[in-house]
C-alpha cells in the first residue's frame, strides 16, 4: 500500500478541516461545556456515536458541491420546488444570523476576562475585522488563515491528560449510552445534535468544495466540474479527519466540564468566566493560574469565533444568492458580488445587534445550539434526497453505507427534537 506523506496530508486539508473546526464554535464550546458541567460524563457517548453521522452527513454535502459544482441551494432550486429552496433559506439566515450573535457576544465576554474594554467597543472591533478579513482577502489567503485558526482548538484536548481522570467511568461512559427522558437531558443533548450537526456547515462545506474546483482550475463557468480520480478521495480524507478532530474536541470539552466542574459542584455555566476554571487544572502549576486558564479559554473561544463567524455568514449568503441567482462566492471581488458580500454583512451587523437586547451570552450560546439542532432536521432529509439522486449525482450519488447512517441522523435528530418537545408539553 502506497503510503500518504504528511505534507500531502496537510495539503489536502481544506473544507473538511475548517468545517470541522468551526463546528467547535463558541456555541460548541458552551453547549458541551454546559453537559459536562450539568451531566458529568452523562452525555460523553453522543461525542462517539455522532462521529459516522456527523461524517457521512458532512461526506454527502462534500459530494454534492464537489459533482454539481453548486451550493445546496442551487441545486435544491434546480431539480425541486422553489418553496423548498425559500423554506430552506428561511431556516438557514435564522439559524445562522442567530448563531452569529450569540459567537460575537462569547467572544466579547471572553476577551473581557483580559482586557478590561467595553463590552460593545468589543463586539464592534470583532464584527469590523471579521468583515476586512472576508471581504478584502483573497479565497487562498483567506482558506490558510482559517486553517491555522482551527488549531485553537487543542486546549481542552491537553487539558484532559493534564487532570487525574477516572479513565476506566469515561471509557463506560464513551461507549455505553445513558438516556434520561426529562426536559433538561433532551433540551442538552438536542443542543449537542444541533451543534455538531448544523445547518451552516452543511451550506459551508458544500460551497467551499465548489471554491476548491475553481482554485484547482476543476470547474470553470457554469459548466458541471470534470472530477480528476483523487477529488472525490481526497474530499472524503479531509472531511474524515476534520469531522474526527471535531469530536475529539468536543468529547475532551464535555470530560474537562465534567472532571473539573460538576465533580465539584458546579452545574451550571452562567458566564464566560465559569467555563474558563474548566482549563485552571492545564496550568495549575503556575502561580497565577486563574489569569492563564482565562488567556487559554479566551484564545479559544476567540480563535475559533474568528473562524465560526465568517463560516456562518457565508454559508447564508451562498444560500440566499444561489436561490436569487446572483453571482457568489468567496473566490470573487467586492465589485464583482455586491449582493452576496452585501449579505454577508447585513447577517454579521444583524447577528451583532442581537446582543444588545439583554441576553446573556453564554445562555444565548445554548439556545442557538438547541435551534440548530430543529432546524436540522428537515435539511438532513434535503440533503439525502439529492446525494441518493442518480439524475443529479450519477455515478457519484450515495452508496447503502451512506444512505443508511444519513437515514439514521435524520431519525435520530427527529426524535431528540420531538422528545424533547414532548416533555414540554407534558410539563416535565
Amino acid at each position: 500500500m502506497k503510503k500518504v506523506k504528511f505534507p500531502r496530508i496537510l495539503r489536502i486539508l481544506g473544507p473538511g478541516l475548517i468545517t470541522g473546526a468551526a463546528d467547535d464554535d463558541p456555541s460548541g464550546i458552551a453547549t458541551y461545556a454546559q453537559t459536562g458541567a450539568q451531566f458529568g460524563y452523562g452525555q460523553l457517548w453522543t461525542a462517539l456515536f455522532m462521529l459516522p453521522l456527523q461524517t457521512a452527513v458532512q461526506e454527502a454535502c462534500a459530494r454534492i458541491g464537489a459533482v454539481t459544482g453548486k451550493g445546496i441551494a442551487a441545486v435544491t432550486k434546480e431539480y425541486y420546488s422553489k418553496k423548498i429552496v425559500y423554506a430552506v433559506v428561511l431556516l438557514v439566515l435564522l439559524a445562522n444570523t442567530i448563531n452569529i450573535g450569540a459567537d460575537i457576544g462569547a467572544m466579547a465576554a471572553a476577551a473581557q476576562l483580559i482586557f478590561p474594554i467595553n463590552f460593545v467597543i468589543l463586539t464592534l472591533i470583532f464584527t469590523s475585522f471579521i468583515l476586512i478579513l472576508e471581504i478584502f482577502t483573497s479565497y487562498k489567503i483567506y482558506a490558510k488563515i482559517l486553517k491555522w485558526l482551527a488549531f485553537a482548538l487543542i486546549a481542552y484536548p491537553i487539558t484532559v491528560f493534564m487532570v487525574h481522570q477516572p479513565w476506566m467511568t469515561l471509557l463506560k461512559a464513551t461507549f455505553i449510552p445513558h438516556f434520561e427522558f426529562s426536559f433538561a437531558f433532551l433540551f442538552i443533548i438536542t443542543g449537542v445534535l444541533g451543534t455538531t450537526i448544523s445547518p451552516y456547515m452543511f451550506f459551508w462545506q458544500t460551497s467551499e468544495e465548489v471554491e476548491e474546483e475553481k482554485e484547482l482550475g476543476i470547474k470553470k463557468g457554469n459548466a458541471k466540474p470534470n472530477l480528476p480520480k483523487s477529488f472525490i478521495r481526497n474530499l472524503r480524507i479531509d472531511t474524515i479527519i476534520g469531522m474526527i478532530a471535531s469530536e475529539a474536541a468536543t468529547w475532551s470539552i464535555i470530560v474537562v466540564a465534567a472532571t473539573v466542574l460538576n465533580s465539584h459542584g458546579i452545574t451550571d455555566i452562567k458566564t464566560s468566566a465559569d467555563a474558563a476554571r474548566a482549563l485552571e487544572p492545564l496550568v495549575a502549576t503556575f502561580p497565577n493560574a486563574g489569569f492563564l486558564a482565562k488567556l487559554i479559554f479566551s484564545t479559544g473561544i476567540i480563535g475559533l469565533g474568528l473562524l465560526a463567524v465568517p463560516v456562518l455568514s457565508g454559508s447564508a449568503s451562498y444560500a440566499l444568492s444561489e436561490a436569487l441567482s446572483w453571482k457568489e462566492g468567496l473566490n470573487l471581488k467586492l465589485k464583482q458580488a455586491h449582493g452576496f458580500y452585501g449579505i454577508i454583512t447585513i447577517a454579521t451587523f444583524i447577528g451583532l445587534l442581537i446582543n444588545f437586547i439583554g441576553i446573556n451570552p453564554v445562555k444565548a450560546l445554548v439556545f442557538t445550539a438547541v435551534f440548530n439542532g430543529v432546524a436540522a432536521v428537515p435539511l438532513v432529509f434535503l440533503i439525502a434526497k439529492i446525494a441518493a439522486n442518480e439524475k443529479i449525482m450519477g455515478k457519484y450519488k450515495s452508496g447503502i453505507l451512506s444512505k443508511t447512517v444519513v437515514a439514521i441522523t435524520f431519525i435520530g435528530m427527529a426524535a431528540a427534537a420531538i422528545a424533547m418537545f414532548v416533555t414540554i408539553f407534558k410539563g416535565n
